[in-house]
């Protein structure tokens, strides 16, 4: 399995939106080029004369099938095909020069939406995923050409080392293509995530096909691909299938998200960020990876309970009622009620349903304190809450970052849990954060509107006690 770059997330400009060389910034064009030229390199330093090019011919058209046949992932900047089959046969067939001139032929693969830049990158990034394997290869002993009985099993440790050192290289790159194009934090979150090591796993796994190949062709010579073809497109079947299932998952998320954002004018992007600051806590503490993509849920839908809650409340300028609060403080609860029978939320459920409780059981709607909140929803609490002191409001001014990090400390241990005040902390130093865009002062009549769900209002009420 190769990962390659396919089509930008939305909020990347220049490489991925428009696909031209001349739109990315200075250090990404170098890293671009310095990609395809090394590639290149490797691929013309070796004695290209003593390759078999059979083997190359019939390698490097699988990788084109491949390429051209690639499945989007979700995250929609990312593709998946099954080439590493045919560079890590290549790599025992043929050397690394030849895995290399196989690797660098997905750059004739016909994909829609792959603007010639990406193409170039992908080229290039897969001939060193090929070349560099493959030296690999030959330093643990591996031998070029056409495995026979008497190769086994010795080739099984030198073939495992160029496995990993593919998946290493392939990875490498791609995260930095990430880190270049991509805002520092959402980059830093998607490289990460890239880095699960059950990707990884999967990856080696693919990887065994190509010493599968390189078997075969003592006994089916050219016609070897053909055979394995079947296996390796039920792999991309399967993979293409399990795509289309999280898109299916995320349009879900995102229209129960927009029918919140059309009841309440607040929540509009500040799901997503909350969804975004949550992450970056579970990636700094160290969740696994499917609960990383559960909190990320929890985040967008935190607030999903509003829709439970009547508009004229929500939209209400001025004090409430003690009926009215109550509504509010119940909106956690409905949110649950909402989502319960959605399976895929598992654990997002429990943060939904207590991310207005406190540390020291002030708290809504159970009053729980300390441990009895759930982990859940004492990351989204602070990524809450964060986000609401940096975004503009009706009745004050957005806070500067410090100023909010300062906040978070103060209530750290009373309000917010102090490991993840320290987690987020330490994440927002090292990616950053990035705001809601900055609102033009509202008219004096929106200005006596009041967020009646604001995650800081407790803050306040306890600093006047």
């Amino acid at each position: 399995m190769v990962l390659g770059i396919r089509q930008a997330p939305v909020h990347v400009t220049g490489w991925l939106r428009g696909g031209s060389l001349g739109r990315l910034s200075l250090v990404a064009r170098v890293y671009v080029g310095a990609v395809a030229a090394a590639g290149l390199a490797f691929v013309v330093r070796g004695p290209l004369g003593g390759i078999a090019w059979l083997e190359v011919a019939v390698l490097g058209l699988l990788v084109v099938v491949c390429e051209s046949t690639a499945t989007r992932l979700r995250s929609r900047h990312l593709s998946w095909s099954p080439n590493s089959a045919a560079i890590l046969a290549a790599i025992v067939l043929t050397g690394p020069v030849g895995a290399a001139v196989v690797g660098g032929c997905a750059v004739f693969g016909v994909r829609r939406g792959t603007s010639a830049t990406k193409q170039v990158f992908n080229g290039g990034m897969m001939a060193l995923t090929g070349y560099l394997p493959g030296e690999v290869f030959l330093l643990l002993g591996g031998e070029v050409g056409t495995p026979g009985q008497s190769s086994f099993p010795e080739l099984i440790g030198p073939f495992a080392g160029a496995a990993l050192a593919h998946v290493i290289v392939n990875y490498s790159l791609l995260c930095g293509v990430l880190w270049l194009t991509g805002e520092p934090g959402s980059a830093g979150q998607q490289a990460r995530a890239l880095l699960d090591p059950r990707v990884a796993l999967t990856e080696l796994g693919y990887c065994a096909f190509g010493l599968l190949i390189a078997a075969l062709w003592s006994v089916l010579g050219p016609f070897t691909p053909v055979l394995v073809l079947v296996p390796l497109f039920v792999a991309r079947w399967a993979v293409a299938q399990f795509a289309a299932q999280q898109r299916a998952y995320e349009a879900t998320v995102s229209a129960l998200c927009q029918a919140v954002e059309t009841k309440d004018f607040y929540t509009r992007g500040h799901s997503e960020r909350v969804s975004r600051g949550s992450v970056m806590i579970a990636h700094e503490i160290g969740m696994r990876g499917e609960r990383v993509e559960a909190i990320r849920y929890a985040g967008m839908l935190h607030d999903v309970g509003k829709l439970g809650v009547p508009t004229q409340v929500l939209q209400k300028t001025g004090k409430l009622t003690d009926d009215e609060f109550a509504a509010i403080q119940l909106h956690p609860m409905r949110g649950l009620d909402i989502v319960r029978e959605i399976g895929f939320l598992d654990e997002a459920l429990a943060g939904i349903m207590h991310h207005h409780e406190r540390i020291d059981g002030r708290g809504y709607p159970m009053g729980l304190t300390g441990d009895e909140i759930p982990e859940f929803a004492r990351v989204l609490a602070v990524a809450d809450a964060f986000d609401s002191m940096t975004s503009t409001r009706s009745y004050r001014g957005a806070r500067p970052v410090p100023e909010a990090i300062a906040e978070l400390r103060r209530w750290s241990g009373t309000q917010f849990d102090p490991a993840f005040v320290d987690a987020f902390v330490a994440a927002i130093e090292r990616d950053g954060w990035t705001g809601p865009d900055t609102a033009a002062p509202q008219s004096a009549g929106a200005a006596a509107a009041h967020d009646h769900d604001d995650p800081t209002a407790p803050l306040r009420i306890i600093e006047s006690l």
